[in-house]
């Protein structure tokens, strides 16, 4: 295990909590300018597990202790009538269990798949938002990361120009969307079937759009995607390769027990350079790099809920599926996915700030992906050189604690036992304990 440098750590969290105290007088209605900043430190232990045998992608057997630590500083503007601009330069990292290798639901979603775990610096996002106003309502937006503040119409047609993640639009959920706050688990984070365009640090760049009407919203974006499978680098040569993906969401905003809640339905279609799990089954070393040809896509949807039930609990679901018949090329490989669980906060026993949340996650693949790997292939999160399949179930329990209501610190402490890592019933099962820091202001 390598580990961040302590005194960055210490640093970081300390620079944040100092401008929280020394920026907390905030009088202007709406702003021009903000500045935000947040630093998210995880370490994991993972004990030893039964593992007979293990593959160039396996999650090792044998007990782990890893570390992540990313600090990001969100700038927002106003440019013109309507126009902002956001740009978060940021730092990473630490390294996931097995190099977040051998379990398609990976267990931090701060890590991903980079093999320098030295922190390095990084241009995040950077882009522009246009909003046009659709009615004279208005209501204030609050001040936050990637948001000023300021009055939005209530419904409004907006355009997002730029690198930014997709799913900072799209895959939104009140309980489930956030590894640094919320549940750690890739599957939980995001819709795990859900093979978002991405380069391995998960931006890209981007042409989205959003229409709100009332109580719906409909969403439609054009995003790139990486030059190769779990590539760093994006493809812009649109000439040679049209390597695009194409995302469409529906949005439904009602009420429970006058609670917000939504519902939403998403569509994706991605087109890249990708092997053929079939094609590859045929070669007699399985290797779907071999078989990549290009105009190949992929196709998927996902239906998305999180309902708000009373002042203290909350419930959320996702139901997600590909095709899986071509490679998984950015997010990771899960072709079908559902997940439940449920979020509560600390005001019922007087802790207001505190959080809590139970999940369990069932991932699947399809019968062209599962014999690919069974007979030996790797993809890029998996291959333990054989597979006894069976689908991989995770639950994953937290608490999140905020010692004090003045300073911007929460403190969690976070539990995954997983079934069938890497859809191996050969193997596992598989406890990961968790400790995670997370400032912002």
């Amino acid at each position: 295990m390598q580990i961040p440098n302590l005194k960055l750590v210490s640093t970081l969290i300390f620079f944040s909590l100092f401008t929280k105290i020394t920026t907390a007088q905030d009088t202007v209605k709406e702003q021009r300018f903000n500045i935000h900043f947040q630093t998210t430190y995880i370490y994991q232990i993972k004990p030893a597990f039964h593992s007979p045998y293990e593959g160039p992608n396996s999650l090792s057997g044998k007990s782990e202790k890893e570390n992540s630590i990313t600090a990001t500083l969100y700038v927002g503007a106003r440019l013109w009538q309507g126009a902002e601009v956001y740009i978060n330069p940021e730092i990473a990292g630490g390294s996931g269990l097995s190099g977040a290798t051998g379990m398609a639901g990976s267990s931090n979603g701060e890590t991903f798949r980079v093999g320098n775990p030295s922190p390095t610096l990084y241009s995040a996002r950077y882009y522009l938002k246009q909003t046009f106003a659709l009615s004279k309502e208005k209501d204030l937006q609050e001040d936050s990361a990637n948001q000023l503040k300021i009055y939005q119409p209530k419904n409004y047609l907006s355009f997002w120009f730029g690198k930014f993640s997709l799913g900072d639009l799209f895959d939104q959920n009140a309980f489930s969307n956030s590894p640094r706050t919320q549940f750690m688990n890739w599957s939980l984070m995001n819709d795990g079937a859900w093979d978002y365009a991405a380069n391995v640090r998960g931006y890209t760049y981007s042409l989205s759009t959003a229409l709100k009407l009332n109580r719906f919203t409909y969403k439609l974006g054009i995003a790139t995607l990486p030059t190769e499978a779990n590539g760093s680098k994006l493809n812009l040569k649109f000439k040679d390769s049209f390597a695009l993906g194409i995302n469409a969401e529906i949005d439904k905003q009602f009420q429970i027990n006058g609670k917000e809640s939504n519902i939403r339905l998403l569509f994706y279609h991605n087109k890249a350079d990708f092997g053929n799990y079939d094609e590859a089954i045929k070669l007699s070393n399985p290797d779907i790099i071999a078989t990549r040809k290009s105009g190949r896509t992929k196709t998927g949807f996902e239906l998305n809920f999180d309902a708000q039930l009373n002042k203290t609990a909350g419930l959320f679901g996702r139901v997600g599926w590909n095709d899986g018949k071509n490679e998984t090329w950015v997010f990771t490989e899960i072709d079908r996915t559902g997940c439940f669980g449920v979020s509560v906060n600390g005001d019922t026993w007087r802790r207001t700030y505190d959080n809590a949340g139970l999940a369990l996650v069932v991932n699947g693949i399809s019968k062209e992906h599962r014999s690919y790997i069974s007979k030996g292939g790797s993809g890029f999160i998996l291959g333990d050189g054989n597979l006894n399949y069976a689908p991989e179930s995770i639950a994953e329990l937290y608490y999140s604690v905020k010692p004090s209501d003045k300073l911007p610190l929460w403190i969690t402490g976070d539990y995954q036992f997983a079934l069938n890592p890497g859809y191996n019933k050969d193997r596992g099962p598989v406890n990961i304990f968790s400790f995670r820091v997370h400032t912002e202001f």
